[in-house]
């Protein structure tokens, strides 16, 4: 079973974000006084990345997201014409009948 983009992407940034708590917890509980000076400056710089790529994994989200709801008006806008088109290339229809439905 392949996962699709949308699903990976989300995997990943939950991921990059659990990641990211878990080094924040451990950092201000575990390993508050047990870190040297240069070794605390790595650590919290991983923790900082980590946040910016679950940003990033979000950002980029949003993006396809609203790429996909463009695709998906632009198509229901075109079938909506084609639809209207269609039913004026028909004529009109007898007093009491409904093009939709019984009548």
């Amino acid at each position: 079973m392949a996962l699709d983009a949308n699903v990976r992407r989300r995997w990943f940034g939950a991921i990059a974000v659990l990641a990211a708590l878990a080094m924040v917890i451990g950092g201000e509980t575990v390993l508050r006084d047990r870190l040297g000076p240069f070794a605390t400056l790595i650590y919290w710089l991983v923790c900082l990345i980590l946040t910016g790529v679950a940003v990033m994994m979000a950002f980029l989200d949003v993006r396809a997201l609203g790429q996909r709801t463009r695709q998906e008006q632009r198509a229901l806008f075109e079938a909506t014409l084609k639809k209207i088109k269609s039913d004026v290339e028909a004529g009109p229809q007898p007093p009491g009948r409904n093009r939709d439905g019984p009548g």
